[in-house]
C-alpha cells in the first residue's frame, strides 16, 4: 500500500517519464517565480515563509485512513492557494517538498519532478480555480468561505492523485496489483478521505486567519469580489 502514497519513491516510475515531469516542473517553477514576483509585498513575503513552515510542520503529521496501511497528511495546495494565492502557493508546496525529499528522504529525489506536478503544480492550480468559482457563488460569510476551503482541498487532492494514475500509464515500472481503471478507483478513494481531513485543516487555519486578519487571506482581497469585507462582519455566524 505504500506505492498509493502521493510522495512517489523511486524507481515506480521510469527514468525518461521522470525527467520529462522534471522539466516541466522547473519549466512551470520558473513561471510561477516571475509571476510571484509580482504579487509579493509588505503581507504576501512574510506570509509565504509562514504558509511554507506551516504547511512542512503539518505534513510531518500522519492520519490514519480507514483503508489497511495508509495514512495521508496535508498536501497543502488550497491552504497555499488561499493564503498566498496560486504562483506563490505552488512555490510554497515545492519548497517543502525538496527539504522532505533531500533531509528526510519523503519521496524520492529522482521523482522529485513528478511529486511537485502532482501536488505543488496541479494540486495548487485546480484549488485556485475552484477557489476563484466558489467564493463567485457562494454566500459572503465565514460559513462560505469554510465550504470554499474545504471543497478546494478534496477535490485537488483526489484531481493530484489521478496525476500519479497518469504517470504510471506512461512509465510504471512497479506492478501494483490494478489495471489502470482500477488503480485509478483505489487512489481516487483513498485521497477522497485524506481529501476530507485535508479539507477540515484548511478550512480551520483559513477561517481562523480571516477572523483575525482578513487582509492577509489572498484569496478574500485579490478576487474581484466583497468576500473580504463580509466574512469579518459575519462574526462567529455559522
Amino acid at each position: 500500500m505504500e506505492t498509493l502514497a502521493m510522495h512517489i519513491s523511486n524507481g515506480i516510475i521510469d527514468g525518461p517519464v521522470a525527467a520529462v515531469f522534471a522539466a516541466l516542473a522547473l519549466a512551470a517553477l520558473t513561471v510561477c517565480v516571475l509571476r510571484g514576483r509580482r504579487d509579493l509585498d509588505d503581507r504576501l513575503a512574510p506570509m509565504a515563509g509562514l504558509v511554507a513552515a506551516f504547511i512542512f510542520a503539518v505534513q510531518m503529521l500522519n492520519f490514519p485512513i480507514f483503508t489497511a496501511g495508509v495514512s495521508g497528511h496535508l498536501l497543502g495546495g488550497a491552504l497555499a492557494a488561499m493564503l498566498v494565492g496560486p504562483w506563490v502557493g505552488a512555490l510554497c508546496v515545492a519548497v517543502v517538498l525538496v527539504v522532505q525529499a533531500l533531509i528526510f528522504g519523503d519521496g524520492g529525489v529522482a521523482m522529485l519532478g513528478l511529486n511537485i506536478t502532482n501536488m505543488a503544480l496541479l494540486g495548487t492550480a485546480v484549488a485556485y480555480v475552484l477557489i476563484a468559482v466558489l467564493l463567485r457563488v457562494l454566500p459572503r460569510t465565514r460559513a462560505g468561505l469554510a465550504v470554499t476551503a474545504f471543497v478546494a482541498a478534496m477535490i485537488s487532492v483526489v484531481v493530484a492523485s489521478q496525476g500519479f494514475v497518469l504517470e504510471y500509464w506512461l512509465g510504471g515500472t512497479t506492478d501494483l496489483g490494478n489495471n489502470l481503471g482500477g488503480l485509478a478507483g483505489t487512489m481516487a478513494g483513498v485521497h477522497l478521505l485524506i481529501g476530507i481531513g485535508e479539507g477540515l485543516i484548511t478550512a480551520t487555519t483559513v477561517l481562523t486567519v480571516a477572523k483575525v486578519r482578513p487582509d492577509l487571506v489572498y484569496a478574500l482581497r485579490s478576487l474581484p469580489t466583497p468576500v473580504a469585507p463580509a466574512v469579518p462582519v459575519a462574526g462567529g455566524a455559522r
